[in-house]
């Protein structure tokens, strides 16, 4: 016997038990997106690898250590995209899509980091991604978080906490760097191998260690948000104003970078305490000057992703369900000629009620199990074909869910039935 083939460590398959979860999260975020004007965009999993070191920082996890990275047939350098938002950035550029436009957009589908595989962190791991490109005030900042906001509460989902923070103009985190620099410094010989190395080439990185040593460091550092300049917090207090306004609780948490370089001004992060160590589930912020640094026009923009894993494992934690989608009918052939006449009827009633979710049971197999199934499936009825049925042109209708007799109805008649007991509003 062979060895058996398993799936690569860190990239999981989603089972048939847990799809309708992804499947009400995907459905459910997409008609909010729309609801709120974003248009959907599907960017290619694999882009060039300058396009994530020029985007998401030189000196990042991400880029340092965690890209899938790879040169293909042509010898070009060739990535699988560990974040959307540089791929949907490029390719508006490539496309013309901020020329004199304001586009709201996102996208959905996996992302992949080399990371250590553990609960809530995968290899592969998928993502809802939701950019907003041309607005330079803080009114689209507190758009985006009210739709997240929106979002929590169709799912019924509880407990959510909104922590907030500004990063300040690239003018303003260099100031900021000069004094934080002085400071880290001054504690070089506390700091982990990752920090000293980073305190040269981009000491910000240093405030969102994880590591447990570093944090009593990182405590005691200067903030950057005492260090903005007018125009940031103006802006930061501006859209303080408007989620107040719009009664979104929040904190303001000074210590909120985020992992990616390219974040300017507003930052934010939506935590839950009952997922353990990986407690955000939805973060992001302001990168005015992305678009610029990828080749495009100068551009204002902010953006969000979270993490599909994550707010699944959430829905469960707290008890929600997605919407019980059993079929409304079950067609159980029994007999020869039964079972060749199966799904010819079967499509002629989904012609006539395209809303119709039906299974077709024509295998063989005795007519006892073949009812114990229908009951099984959930479906409301139970659509009876034997050889005595076809010959006659009829079809058995029993119905699973309610004391109503059995009856017997003409096929030509059975869309219409079917119509008025399952759709009649």
């Amino acid at each position: 016997m062979k060895d058996k083939i398993q799936a690569v460590r860190g990239m999981n398959d989603i089972s048939p038990l847990d799809t309708p979860y992804w499947q009400w999260l995907e459905e459910t975020a997409r008609e909010v997106l729309h609801a709120y004007g974003y248009l959907e965009i599907r960017p290619p999993i694999v882009e060039r690898t300058e396009l994530f070191r020029r985007s998401i920082g030189e000196v990042t996890d991400i880029v340092e250590k965690e890209m899938y990275t790879f040169a293909d047939r042509s010898g070009d350098s060739l990535t699988l995209r560990p974040e959307a938002t540089a791929g949907i950035v490029r390719a508006g550029i490539e496309h013309g899509l901020f020329r004199n436009q304001s586009p709201r957009l996102w996208s959905a589908g996996p992302m992949f980091r080399h990371e250590r595989p553990q609960k809530g962190r995968y290899r592969q791991f998928y993502q809802v991604d939701v950019e907003a490109f041309g607005f330079a005030g803080p009114e689209i900042d507190a758009e985006l978080i009210l739709m997240t906001g929106r979002l929590w509460r169709t799912l019924g989902l509880q407990q959510l906490r909104l922590s907030l923070n500004s990063l300040g103009t690239r003018e303003a985190q260099a100031a900021y760097r000069t004094k934080l620099v002085g400071y880290l410094a001054g504690h070089e010989g506390a700091l982990d191998e990752d920090s000293r190395r980073r305190l040269s080439t981009n000491p910000l990185r240093i405030l969102d260690s994880k590591n447990p040593g570093m944090q009593s460091i990182i405590a005691g550092a200067p903030m950057l948000i005492d260090h903005l300049d007018e125009p940031s917090s103006e802006h930061f207090t501006s859209l303080e104003g408007i989620l107040r306004a719009s009664g979104v609780e929040y904190e303001v948490n000074p210590r909120l970078v985020r992992g990616l370089d390219y974040y300017t001004r507003t930052v934010f992060e939506w935590t839950t305490e009952e997922l353990g160590a990986q407690n955000a589930v939805c973060g992001g912020g302001r990168y005015d000057r992305l678009v610029e640094e990828i080749g495009g026009a100068p551009t204002p923009a902010i953006g969000f992703a979270f993490g599909v894993e994550r707010i699944v494992e959430l829905i469960k934690k707290q008890g929600l369900a997605p919407p019980n989608r059993p079929p409304h009918a079950y067609l159980a052939a029994v007999g020869e000629r039964a079972i060749h006449e199966a799904h010819p009827l079967a499509e002629q009633l989904r012609d006539h009620l395209p809303r119709l979710r039906m299974t077709v049971d024509a295998d063989s197999g005795s007519f006892k199990r073949k009812l114990k199934q229908a009951d099984r499936s959930g479906a409301q009825i139970a659509l009876i074909l034997g050889d005595d049925e076809v010959a006659n042109d009829r079809v058995a209708v029993k119905y699973l869910r309610e004391p109503t007799p059995q009856a017997t109805i003409a096929q030509s008649a059975l869309a219409a039935h079917l119509a008025q007991r399952l759709f009649a509003e």
